[in-house]
């Protein structure tokens, strides 16, 4: 590959291969290339300038240069999943667009003969005439009717720059709103990427891998332990526990086999599966959320609303105004100033701007909001509304208590249930092997082989006896081994609303695991911090029983709960809350909270939120850590605050503007001149950061 040596400092260095010397999906190819390698820390390469930016360790700029140096481009495969960094290409083409606009502007007025000049500006001017032309057909006198009337009017009096001032930055608020809706979009479909470049389907009988670009409906995957499922499907083969946990919230895996249903995003804990596709994943991940982002014209705030609501309202008076003043003065200078002078280009620009700019900040924090009129929403909230497993706790279970029988202690319970745990990697037995492990409980392989029971437990032999471990089920009514009363009493005293894992000795219960799913680390914190943000109530929802949810409530500092709710209890419960008048955010992470979600002023999807519970979601945190809500409260905050400073000035600057230029004070030239500034510097101050 040719090239030549830009720029060289240690540890990084900049090659110029010339402009358009590769592509775009060519750039994405040579970055991903040499990412790959190890003496490669990262690399960066753009197609519109044809550089390269490659980081090295200390010590390895040959092995990089040589690399390049071997490197076609042309026969490079292309970029797949993780390796697309579309996000950055977006920003470089926003940057070279806006690069185009400012410099091309720049270039007219020192360039060009100014004859040509204002030739150029009057063609341009007709693009907004355009656009004027095809609002009017839908809708009454709008803003982009005095947008082409106030460029036309400056046109008309010969004053071609204020005009061209106008056109620019109209297409800069043009240019401006596109980019940031697309970053939305990409950002979110970067968070739920599946990143499987390859998978194995049955070709003649045989497993064959092939890309995942080549799946087809119909087609028969084979996913083996430890791997993602990453299609929709109906299971024709095998069985294996299911870690769902993305799609349900729930951290227990589940038990599938034939004809059962399997989701993209899924994980095989143990076993293997024949999957018949369905759905790809396009059909079913992305695809819905991103038609949601497109449709989100229909979503802004009804603050924005309102805001352009009011601006064409105020378009018919600029213009009668601008007939009164012509009337009484006889002066078609004066009377233009109502429409070089207006309200309603500030008013159009600057609330939207405000309101982009806050989703946009929302994505470059983590947090895909799907339309403005949502942050106006958790602006106004009172209330916040939690589901449990999965949003306030971790969906990562743990070993909580466990309650030896029959002459065992607690710590040979614990240690015979890791010895026959650890050869299966499910989440349960991960927790009860770690919590051995941490407590230095070591042990002997002292077992005969070892069986497993998909969905069911384990079964061995030791010294002799038989040792069985698992659910209820499988040791009473698989096993034969009873459970006297009193065991169970101290059971259900001890459980607080766990899982129980039993374990049995020779025909007798030798103990009782008990595995916990804790809050996140973080959930307190989040809690409290809501509070001090003006939320006054927080309700907690779950399906697990009365003293477990007591307990988190507790632990947490919730003021209420609803437990053994199902879905719909769920739903009827947010709609009783309405009903109170009060505005609920609704924070859930699985199908069963969708209703719930649904019927929620707002509603907030965690990062590892089911498929439908992410469409159904308005906003999504793109982070599994709850204090991303107490940054949405401060945005959206901050953005109700803006929004109205950005009214009282508009109103204040552009009457004095206004009543200047009646006055004769001062020139419409300074008058468009500062009309536009200000519009300029309001929609500017729109756009910094709104929390700290």
């Amino acid at each position: 590959m040719l090239y030549r040596i830009a720029s060289d400092v240690e540890g990084r260095v900049r090659l110029r291969c010339g402009r358009l010397a590769f592509t775009r999906e060519q750039g994405l190819s040579i970055g991903a290339a040499l990412a790959s390698q190890p003496f490669v820390i990262g690399c960066e390469a753009s197609h519109l300038t044809g550089s390269i930016l490659i980081r090295y360790p200390v010590g390895c700029r040959d092995e990089a240069l040589s690399f390049v140096d071997g490197l076609d481009h042309a026969a490079l495969p292309p970029a797949q999943g993780a390796d697309r960094d579309d996000a950055a290409l977006l920003g470089e083409e926003f940057r070279a667009r806006l690069f185009r606009l400012v410099v091309g502007r720049a270039l007219r007025r020192l360039l060009l003969p100014p004859l040509l000049r204002n030739i150029w500006y009057v063609f341009r001017g007709l693009r907004f005439l355009a656009r004027a032309f095809r609002a009017s057909r839908t809708k009454r006198l709008g803003v982009e009717t005095l947008d082409a009337a106030a460029i036309w009017a400056t046109l008309a009096q010969g004053q071609f720059a204020t005009a061209s001032s106008i056109m620019f930055l109209i297409s800069l608020s043009d240019l401006l709103e596109e980019y940031t809706r697309r970053k939305a979009r990409t950002a979110l479909a970067k968070s739920l990427l599946i990143n499987v470049d390859s998978v194995w389907v049955l070709r003649g009988g045989a497993a064959v891998s092939i890309p995942v670009s080549e799946l087809r409906t119909g087609d028969t995957a084979v996913v083996r332990t430890g791997a993602m499922i990453p299609v929709d499907g109906i299971v024709t083969g095998g069985e294996a526990m299911v870690n769902q946990s993305s799609m349900t919230g729930e951290p227990a895996p589940l038990r599938k086999c034939e004809g059962g249903a399997v989701f993209a995003g899924t994980v095989v804990e143990e076993g293997s599966l024949e999957i018949e596709v369905k759905a790809l994943h396009n059909e079913t991940r992305i695809s819905r959320i991103m038609d949601l982002i497109d449709s989100a014209e229909g979503l802004k705030a009804n603050a924005q609303g309102r805001a352009e609501r009011l601006a064409d309202r105020i378009v018919p008076f600029n213009f009668l105004l601008a007939a009164g003043v012509f009337l009484f003065t006889r002066s078609v200078e004066k009377s233009v100033y109502a429409l070089l002078v207006d309200y309603s280009c500030a008013i159009r620009l600057a609330t939207p701007i405000a309101v982009i700019s806050a989703m946009h900040e929302a994505s470059t924090r983590h947090m895909m909001v799907k339309g403005g009129k949502y942050l106006e929403a958790v602006a106004e909230a009172d209330t916040v509304v939690f589901d449990k497993t999965g949003t306030l706790t971790l969906a990562m279970p743990q070993v909580s208590r466990v309650l030896p029988f029959e002459g065992y202690s607690r710590d040979e319970a614990l240690r015979l249930a890791a010895c026959l745990e650890e050869h299966f990697p499910h989440s349960a037995a991960r927790a009860i092997v770690r919590r051995a492990k941490d407590e230095g409980l070591l042990h002997d392989e002292e077992h005969a082989r070892v069986d497993y029971v998909v969905a069911h437990g384990i079964a061995s032999t030791l010294h002799g006896k038989r040792v069985v471990i698992g659910s209820r089920h499988f040791i009473c009514d698989d096993e034969g081994i009873a459970i006297s009363s009193d065991q169970e009493a101290l059971a259900e005293a001890e459980s607080g609303g766990d899982s129980a894992i039993y374990l049995a000795v020779d025909g007798k219960v030798a103990g009782i695991v008990f595995i916990s799913d804790r809050p996140r680390p973080e959930a307190a914190e989040a809690i409290a911090g809501l509070r001090r943000a003006g939320i006054s109530r927080i309700v907690m929802l779950t399906g697990d029983s009365e003293p477990s949810a007591r307990a988190t409530c507790r632990q947490l500092g919730i003021d209420s709960f609803h437990a053994q709710a199902l879905p719909e209890d769920k739903a009827r419960i947010v709609r009783a809350l309405k009903a109170e008048g009060r505005m609920i955010i609704m924070v859930g992470d699985g199908v069963n909270d969708s209703p719930a979600l649904a019927e929620a002023d707002v509603s907030v999807a965690m990062k590892d939120a089911s498929d439908i519970a992410k469409e159904v979601a308005d906003i999504t945190l793109l982070r599994s850590d709850l204090r991303g809500l107490l940054l949405l409260r401060e945005i959206s905050v901050r953005l109700m605050k803006r929004i109205k400073n950005n009214y009282r000035g508009i109103i204040g600057f552009n009457s004095a503007l206004l009543a200047l230029g009646l006055g004769g004070l001062i020139t419409p030239a300074g008058s468009a001149l500062l009309h536009n500034a200000s519009t300029m510097l309001i929609s500017a101050a729109s756009t910094r950061r709104l929390a700290k």
